[in-house]
């Protein structure tokens, strides 16, 4: 008998991302962002047409949710709105499948140029979109307010689909 935590946690499950999830993404999203998005903000985005959502949850489809990717599209171009990746799931690489996955669907949906935007200061973040295929086209200057009252720039980045 194999006991669960002996091993590797299981396969995340992708599907797309549902309203319902919001009250999770918030606690999520909180982990990861100073400017955090309430619940009724992930939800108002979720229910929106020209959003499309993608999620990964703990080992199958109704698991947990572990991670989501939220964008706006319009017309042959879409944006990243936000990424999120829970802080138990992190560094498993989830982040880059479900990315992989979400830039696929805005592909076949006829996307063929994906931005995005991420404070120059997030590592992480930024080494996830460096191996996924963005570039830096431009920047926002002290575009990001940070807890400690300082101002970060953000980096707009992007990838043709």
């Amino acid at each position: 008998m194999r006991l669960p935590f002996f091993g590797p946690p299981p396969a995340p499950a992708f599907a797309r991302f549902d309203a319902r999830d919001a009250r999770a993404a918030a606690a999520i999203h909180a982990e990861g962002f100073a400017r955090s998005w309430s619940a009724v903000e992930i939800e108002a985005l979720a229910v929106d047409p020209a959003v499309f959502g993608d999620a990964a949850r703990e080992g199958r489809p109704g698991g947990p949710l572990l991670a989501f990717v939220l964008s706006r599209a319009a017309a042959d171009e879409a944006e990243i709105l936000t990424i999120a990746v829970a802080s138990s799931a992190r560094g498993r690489g989830i982040g880059k499948a479900l990315l992989a996955r979400h830039t696929a669907r805005l592909a076949a949906s006829g996307v063929r140029a994906l931005f995005l935007e991420v404070e120059e200061t997030n590592a992480a973040a930024r080494a996830l979109y460096a191996r996924t295929g963005f570039a830096e086209v431009g920047r926002r200057g002290a575009y990001y307010a940070k807890p400690d009252g300082t101002r970060a720039d953000a980096l707009i980045l992007r990838r043709a689909l």
